[in-house]
C-alpha cells in the first residue's frame, strides 16, 4: 500500500522464500482495462463527497492509493479531483480538530484518523495545525498496554489491531514533528513489542503485520517468517482468502500482493505475484470493478456512490482500490 516514503528493508533472504523470476506477461492492452477501473474509483470517490459529511476510508483512502500509483506510471488522474478529495478530508478533520487535540477523536477512532492521514499523505498534503491535532490524538489514544486497538467490527478493512497499529505508526512517522519526538519514539517501541509478540489470525492481520514490520525496519528473521507464512496461504487458483475457511477473493488477494511487493519481498516478475495478478484479471468484472460480499453489519444510512454492487459496494470499492493498485504494480513505473 504504499507511498515511496515507506521504509523498505534490505532483504537478502528473498531467494529463500520466492520462486524464480518469470517474464512479465501483462500486455499493453491491460493498461486500458486499468483505466476503466480507475474511472470507476474516481466516480466512487466523487460520489462519496457529494453525499456524505464524513471521511470514508472505503471510498477515499483506497481509491487514493490507486490514484497515487497510477500517477507514477503516467496514468494521470485530474489534479482537481485529487485536490477535491484532499480538501474534503482536511475539512472533516478540521471540523473535529478540537476533539482530536483533546484525545477524543471521532467514530472509527484510530482507524479513521490513520486512514485520513494516509489519504492526505498520498495526495501530497503538507503537515499543518489540523494534522498536528490528529497526531496529538494518536499519541493520547494509545492503550495503556502499548498498542492501538481497533474499535470497529467491519471486516476485513476495519477489524484488525494490526491494521490500526500500522496506520498509527505510519502516521506518526510521516506527520509527527520534533516537539513530539520522544513521545513518538516511546509509542513506537510499545507498539513494536505488541506487533512482534502477537500472532496474526486473519489475512488482514498477516498483511498489516508485514507492512508494520517494514515500517519498523524489523530484522530479517521476523520479516522472513511473516512473508513465508503469507505466501504459503496462496491458494491453487492464485488468490488469497480473508480467513482460512473462506474462498479466495479480490480484497484478500490484492492486499497480499501489494504488501508483498511494496515491502520488497516479491517483484512483479515472481511467479507468486504473477499468479495473483492472473487471479485478479480473471475475477475482474467487465465494467472494471471487483465484487466482494460484505461481512459487515450496516449501521449507517445507505447511499449510492456511483459504484456498482449495491449494498456490497463499499467493500467492493476497497477491493477494487487494492486490486487496481496491484495491477498497476505489475506495470513498469
Amino acid at each position: 500500500m504504499l507511498h515511496p516514503k515507506i521504509s523498505i528493508i534490505t532483504i537478502s533472504f528473498i531467494s529463500a522464500i520466492v520462486l524464480p523470476l518469470y517474464p512479465l506477461n501483462i500486455q499493453a492492452s491491460e493498461e486500458e482495462e486499468i483505466k476503466k477501473s480507475l474511472d470507476l474509483l474516481r466516480s466512487a470517490a466523487k460520489g462519496h463527497i457529494e453525499k456524505k459529511s464524513c471521511f470514508g476510508c472505503h471510498n477515499q483512502a483506497f481509491p487514493m492509493l490507486a490514484f497515487s500509483n497510477a500517477s507514477k506510471r503516467n496514468i494521470k488522474i485530474p489534479s482537481e479531483e485529487t485536490k477535491a478529495q484532499a480538501d474534503f478530508v482536511l475539512e472533516f478533520l478540521k471540523k473535529n480538530q478540537e476533539k482530536y487535540s483533546e484525545g477524543k477523536g471521532t467514530g472509527g477512532e484510530a482507524d479513521t484518523a490513520g486512514y485520513a492521514l494516509l489519504t492526505l499523505e498520498l495526495a501530497g498534503i503538507k503537515p499543518n495545525e489540523t494534522t498536528d491535532a490528529v497526531v496529538t490524538y494518536l499519541l493520547k489514544h494509545q492503550a495503556a498496554n502499548g498498542y492501538w486497538k481497533v474499535t470497529s467490527n467491519r471486516p476485513p478493512s476495519e477489524a484488525s489491531h494490526f491494521t490500526t497499529n500500522y496506520l498509527a505508526l505510519r502516521a506518526l512517522r510521516v506527520w509527527g514533528n520534533s516537539n513530539s519526538k520522544n513521545e513518538i519514539e516511546e509509542r513506537t517501541r510499545k507498539s513494536a513489542a505488541w506487533i512482534l509478540e502477537t500472532s496474526p489470525k486473519t489475512n488482514e492481520d498477516q498483511v498489516f503485520q508485514l507492512l508494520a514490520f517494514s515500517e519498523l525496519k524489523a530484522n530479517k528473521t521476523n520479516m522472513e517468517k511473516c512473508a513465508k507464512d503469507l505466501i504459503a496461504k496462496q491458494k491453487p487458483d492464485g488468490g488469497w482468502s480473508q480467513m482460512e475457511n473462506m474462498d479466495s477473493d479480490p480484497y484478500a488477494t490484492a492486499t497480499a500482493l501489494v504488501s508483498l511487493h511494496l515491502t520488497g519481498i516479491l517483484s512483479n516478475r515472481d511467479k507468486v505475484f504473477q499468479d495473483g495478478i492472473k487471479y485478479l484479471i480473471k475475477t475482474r468484472k467487465e465494467d472494471g470493478s471487483w465484487f466482494v460480499k460484505s461481512r459487515s453489519k450496516p449501521f449507517q444510512t445507505y447511499y449510492e456512490s456511483g459504484f456498482p454492487h449495491g449494498k456490497d459496494q463499499f467493500i467492493s470499492v476497497a477491493a477494487s482500490g487494492w486490486a487496481t493498485t496491484a495491477l498497476l504494480l505489475s506495470l513498469s513505473e
